[in-house]
This record gives structure tokens, C-alpha cells and sequence, in this order.
């Protein structure tokens, strides 16, 4: 790996390259030229679906801050991986980064010609992409955040929150938020609408669908809900919000 090159592209055009993708029980072309013209677009690359850093941390994050993205202008983020269609589907659908595209460039024929094409034979990979992100505006990269060409899966520039800070250099990337409710719960409904109200997107864990009392109990030392939790930091329950927020 020492001795490939990883030149940065910016400045320059994006490959034109049409992919195969399966939509439901349909073959359908995906191109270039749908992708990325007239539009602003952050893609970023990773080695491999269902692989750890990507399926826990780089794909996530990109769909967590997906809308404020949108905020600033950024009409599409797609994620590319050297793997087929089938692949990267059922990753999405695992993943339910509903925010995100996914482009399956499983012949590396973009990866190729971008130059990020590499070889992971050792890990039983053969070719396969390097990790980086990129702002494509109108189909020209404006800017690109390439790992360093070290040995393993270096993940330090091409996260969602290095992006974030290269499109709006003042502002604080928004903090985490987790939820765990239960239906029919008052206190609940009141803790999603402070949590809109001041502008918090959040992820909710429904008891008896996404988690049970016992994990409940595990991660917050309560059995009631709801327990709120803002940028790893336990705040508590309805009342506890409120008084965290005011």
C-alpha cells in the first residue's frame, strides 16, 4: 500500500460512469450524470458494507447529519463501496440510513478512475476502494478528504463531521440524541416535542420493539420513561429535560 498513489482529484471531473442497481425486482441504470449534474452532492468511499468502521461510525454519522447537510445546500450523500447492488441494499435496509444513496460500484470502474482503487488481497478483499470523501458541485470535485496512506483502515478526514466543518467552519455539529419511550406514554410525547422545539433531531428506542425494560434499566439505572440522552451524557426524564434545556 506504501507505494500507491492517492492523488487528489480536486478541481477536476467526476468519471462518467453508469452502475447496474436492482430497485425492488427491477434491474435500472444508475449514471454519473444523474448523480451529480446541476447538483451539490457529498459521496463518500469506504472498503466494504457490514465492515466494522464503516457499518459503525462512517456511514451513521453522514446519515445522522444528513439534514444538515441539506441546510447548507448539499442535495444528495451517497455512499460508494466496491460491492454489488444486492450487497449494498441489504446494508442500507440494515443500516436504515434512509438519508443516504447507496452506489454499488462492484466492477471498481469509478473507483478505478478515480484512483482509489486498492488492493486488499491480504484481508481476502482483492480490489477494493480507499477511504475518502468528497464535494461534488455541478460534477466537479471541489474538495476532497483522502486517508493517509498508511497500512490498515485509517479513519481521521473522511468522516461526516470533518465534511461538516469544511462546509460551515462556525458551526457545532449537532449532538447526538437517543430517546427511549414506550407507546401510549404522556411524558414521552412531551419529550419529543421539547427536543423538536428546540431544534434536536433524535433517535427513539421504543420499548418492547427496539429494547426491552432490562436494557433500559442497564444504560440509564431507571425503569421509567422517558430517559433522554444528549451527546453521551445521561439527562434523564421529562422533567430533567426540561430543566437541562431551560
Amino acid at each position: 500500500m506504501a507505494d500507491i498513489e492517492l492523488p487528489n482529484q480536486e478541481g477536476k471531473t467526476v468519471p462518467q460512469v453508469t452502475w447496474p442497481v436492482r430497485a425492488g425486482d427491477e434491474w435500472k441504470e444508475l449514471s454519473t450524470k444523474q448523480i451529480f449534474e446541476n447538483r451539490k452532492v457529498i459521496l463518500f468511499s469506504l472498503p466494504g458494507a457490514f465492515t466494522p468502521t464503516c457499518s459503525s461510525t462512517h456511514l451513521p454519522r453522514y446519515n445522522q447529519l444528513a439534514s444538515t447537510f441539506k441546510k447548507l445546500g448539499v442535495d444528495e450523500i451517497c455512499c460508494m463501496s466496491v460491492n454489488d447492488t444486492f450487497v449494498m441494499n441489504a446494508w442500507l435496509a440494515d443500516q436504515e440510513a434512509s438519508n443516504i444513496t447507496v452506489i454499488p460500484d462492484g466492477n471498481g470502474t469509478f473507483t478505478d478512475a478515480m484512483q482509489m482503487l486498492v488492493d486488499k488481497n491480504d484481508i481476502g478483499f482483492g480490489k477494493r476502494s480507499w477511504r475518502y470523501s468528497m464535494l461534488v458541485d455541478n460534477g466537479v470535485i471541489e474538495k476532497m478528504f483522502i486517508e493517509p496512506n498508511v497500512p490498515g483502515d485509517p479513519f481521521e478526514v473522511s468522516d461526516a463531521d470533518t465534511m461538516l466543518k469544511y462546509l460551515a467552519p462556525e458551526m457545532a455539529a449537532p449532538q447526538e440524541v437517543s430517546l427511549f419511550t414506550k407507546p401510549g406514554c404522556p411524558f414521552c410525547v412531551k419529550a419529543k416535542a421539547m427536543l423538536s422545539d428546540a431544534g434536536f433531531e433524535y433517535e427513539e428506542i421504543v420499548l418492547g420493539q427496539d429494547a426491552t425494560l432490562t436494557s433500559l434499566k442497564a444504560v440509564s439505572g431507571r425503569e421509567t420513561v422517558p430517559q433522554v440522552f444528549i451527546g453521551g451524557k445521561h439527562i434523564g426524564g421529562s422533567d430533567d429535560l426540561e430543566a437541562f434545556l431551560s
